[in-house]
Parts: C-alpha cells; sequence; structure tokens
C-alpha cells in the first residue's frame, strides 16, 4: 500500500531545516549546501552530498497533485500514482517492487494536493538502476484498462479503510471540505468514493500525458553522490526523455469567508470525544508571515511545554492532549491545525472556550523575549541532525521546489527565522487565527449530546 493518504501536512514534517544556528544572534544561512543544475529537456535537479554511507535516496517530484484534476475527476492523481507501479513497455506488471527490493532498495510514493512523489532508497551502486526504472515510468507507462479498474478497486478499499471506516478519517475529510469554498483543497486527495468509481483509463492518460513531464518534475538526490557524478547518470536517463508543453496551475482563488463553521461526528465506536480547529493560514506562498506562524506554532502549542498544553492539560485539567501543527509549505494555502483531546467529564464547548481564552490571552499580552528566543532555538534545534538525514534534504527541496519555493529559500530559512520578532508572531496570529478562517470539528460518541459552540 502506498503512502498516498499521507496529509501535506504529514509529509512536509520533513521542513527546512537549518544545519547551524548561532546563539544570540543570526542563524547561519546554510543548511544542506546542494548542487544544482538542469538538463537540456528542463528537468531540474538537485544534490545533497553525505558519504557518511554509501546509500543515497532518490526522490522524482512532479508539479501535479489532486488540486489540479478536471472537475468530475477527484482520485485521478493518486490512482495514477498507483498506477505508476503496475508496468511499462519494458517492465512487466508488479515488478518494479520486485525490482528494488532484489536490489535491497526499498521505494514508496505519495500524492498530495499540490504535488507527487516517487522515491527509492539504494545503495549507492544501484543509483543507475532506479533512474531508469524511474525515467522508464516516466515516459513509457502501460495503463492497460483491466489494470485500471482492479487499481482502481484498490484505491476504493484503501478509503474505506483509511476513511469511511475510521471517524477521525471521516472528520478531517469534512472538516477540510468546510473549510474551503470555493479551492481545491477542499477535495480529498483520495477523491470522493462517488468519483473514484468513474475513472476511465482515458481519464488517466490524458492526466499523465499532460502532466508526467520532465520539465514538471524536479529530481532531488541525497546521499553518497555529488554533482558530478550525478550529471551523465541523470543525462543518460531523465535526460533523453523529451520536454512537454505543460499547462499554467491555474486555480480557483479561495473568497474571504465571513462566518465560523462547525463540522460534528457522532459514531457509535467513539470513545473518546476528539476536539479539533483548522485554519486556513497563509503558507510560503504568502510571505513572511509563514516564518512568523512557525515561531508562533512553536510557543502557542508545539510539545509539552507549550502554552496551550500548560494551560489546559497541567493548570485546568481540561484535556490529556492539546498541541498545534502548521505546515508552511503549499502552493496556494496551509494549514494551522489544534488538536485537543479532552478528559472524560469536558463539555466541547469549555474547551472551545479554553482555548480561545489562551489564544486571546495571547494577543492581549504578546510573547516575551524569552518565549520568542527559545521557540526560535527550539525550531532549529529540533532539526540541528537533519543534514546528517538521508531523506529530509529530498522532502525538503522536494516539497519547496514543487510548491513555488526556490532552493535559496530553503537554504535562507535559518535567517529568516531568526529575524521574526515578538510583533511578527502577535501580528500572524491575529491576522491568521481569526474565527472566519477557521472550522471546528467534534467527534462524539453517538448518544452524546450536540454541542453548540
Amino acid at each position: 500500500m502506498r503512502l498516498s493518504l499521507r496529509s501535506a501536512a504529514a509529509v512536509a514534517t520533513a521542513i527546512f531545516v537549518p544545519a547551524s544556528f548561532a546563539p544570540g544572534g543570526l542563524a547561519q544561512a546554510e543548511v544542506f549546501n546542494p548542487e544544482t543544475f538542469t538538463l537540456d529537456n528542463g528537468m531540474q535537479v538537485v544534490v545533497v552530498t553525505n558519504d557518511v554511507a554509501p546509500v543515497v535516496s532518490h526522490m522524482v517530484w512532479y508539479k501535479v497533485g489532486a488540486a489540479d484534476e478536471l472537475p468530475g475527476q477527484s482520485g485521478l492523481a493518486h490512482l495514477l500514482e498507483h498506477l505508476m507501479f503496475r508496468g511499462t513497455e519494458t517492465v512487466a506488471d508488479g515488478e518494479f517492487n520486485a525490482i528494488v527490493a532484489r536490489n535491497g532498495g526499498r521505494d514508496n510514493a505519495f500524492t498530495s494536493w499540490d504535488y507527487t512523489a516517487y522515491f527509492q532508497n539504494v545503495a549507492q551502486d544501484r543509483l543507475e538502476l532506479v533512474m531508469q526504472l524511474e525515467a522508464d515510468r516516466m515516459a513509457n507507462l502501460v495503463l492497460d484498462p483491466e489494470i485500471v479498474l482492479i487499481e482502481r478497486d484498490v484505491v476504493m478499499e484503501e478509503r474505506r479503510q483509511r476513511i469511511d471506516n475510521r471517524p477521525t478519517g471521516r472528520l478531517t475529510e469534512q472538516m477540510i471540505s468546510a473549510l474551503y469554498q470555493n479551492h481545491p483543497y477542499a477535495i480529498p486527495i483520495i477523491g470522493w468514493p462517488e468519483e473514484i468509481a468513474q475513472l476511465e483509463p482515458d481519464e488517466l492518460i490524458a492526466f499523465y500525458e499532460t502532466w508526467y513531464a520532465p520539465n514538471n518534475a524536479v529530481l532531488v538526490v541525497s546521499g553518497d553522490i555529488d554533482a558530478e557524478t550525478l550529471r551523465p547518470l541523470a543525462e543518460a536517463t531523465y535526460g533523453q526523455i523529451p520536454p512537454r508543453p505543460v499547462p499554467e496551475r491555474i486555480r480557483p482563488q479561495e473568497p474571504v469567508s465571513a462566518s465560523e463553521r462547525q463540522v460534528i461526528i457522532r459514531d457509535p465506536t467513539v470513545q473518546r470525544v476528539d476536539w479539533r480547529r483548522y485554519y486556513s493560514a497563509p503558507s510560503y506562498a504568502g510571505g513572511d508571515i509563514a516564518y512568523d506562524l512557525q515561531v508562533l506554532n512553536e510557543i502557542l502549542g508545539a510539545g509539552t511545554s507549550s502554552r496551550l498544553y500548560r494551560s489546559l492539560v497541567i493548570d485546568q485539567g481540561l484535556a490529556v492532549g492539546a498541541g498545534t501543527n502548521y505546515q508552511a509549505t503549499g502552493l496556494d494555502s496551509a494549514l494551522f491545525g489544534v488538536f485537543i483531546t479532552p478528559q472524560a467529564d469536558t463539555d466541547p464547548d469549555a474547551l472551545a472556550a479554553a482555548f480561545e481564552a489562551e489564544l486571546q490571552r495571547l494577543i492581549d499580552e504578546g510573547v516575551t523575549a524569552a518565549e520568542l528566543d527559545a521557540a526560535k532555538q527550539r525550531l532549529v534545534t529540533s532539526a540541528i541532525y537533519a543534514r546528517d538525514s538521508l531523506q529530509s534534504p529530498a522532502y525538503s527541496f522536494g516539497l519547496a521546489l514543487t510548491s513555488g519555493q526556490t532552493v535559496d529559500d530553503v537554504e535562507a530559512w535559518p535567517e529568516r527565522i531568526s529575524a521574526v520578532t515578538a510583533e511578527d508572531v502577535l501580528a500572524a496570529a491575529e491576522t491568521a487565527l481569526r474565527p472566519e478562517r477557521a472550522v471546528t470539528g467534534i467527534l462524539l460518541p453517538a448518544s452524546t449530546a450536540s454541542a453548540t459552540h
């Protein structure tokens, strides 16, 4: 089973991460020190050298995702991701995974609203092999109608397991759908079941031939390799695929909302109330506020030392868990999430009031210099070893380059986090965490009375 249902937020945990930070001063503007080049056919290549072990992480990111599907074809990008493993003109159906496994590697893929990515982690001397395999399916995928129907049924079952049969999955899906009124982020990545069931081979072929081109892809290789060694391999594989015209990614714009929204799901299998809130927040595409929101997230809800955890769990005893999550990647916008697990006897309305009071306290009182410095230091310290990770660089550059960012943006991350002020954090909270930008979700046992907040 693919990693396709990992949300944008989950995938983006490997966000732009610095390698060094000067306490009390500006961060060093060096993260991964990549080498970059572009093939003649327009394919962008990023190389991050790490020779600690003779292994590499090889990733191909396409600048297309679920938000680029035509109306009525939800789930198509995700289904195509599945079918990319089913065979080409030279690789038999199902052999892709087997070849990688026989050569000691592991591979997988994932789809989000803004990108689709494929990766293999292999020994350095097997890199050329997986590049040949990946280039082959970029150009020569076979979409047999019978196999399309089989894989379509697989996706339907995946949806039942991960969403339809999981109350938390249904809650998340319905909240995001309610949050966006016009933007395609409202449509689930895996697709609506009624539309998945109607997807046809010719629609998949058209999508593949439109978007899966080298000039619409980014190759990122991290590990025991350098650009001088990689370039001839890339030219001999991906470089042989001719470019194609790729349409502009034009997305419907989200109108300014004037109302608060709430989603309630009751299910007999629910044992404990779940309360959460999602805000439609600016992403890196929205400018420097994304860095301010990362620091805000750290102060407000990241970990057991955060304001939210201390207030709701430790001081008031209203919850057993509380936190926030914000990932800044997103071609158009991002989600700022609040997640609270209440004590068994806590009313959801009281929980909402407690969160809102804590948020208002932050807005009224601001953040202290000590809080600000500690939050920025934690952001960097938590990622200090990312340079030694095999996949973190590949994820970081892939996420950036498929959502409007640049290599320089990744490398400048420490400086931009360092430049965030207490006033910036306050302004970000007031701008992004407004009720009309949010949807509140409550998961209740079937017998629980209605929440009205």
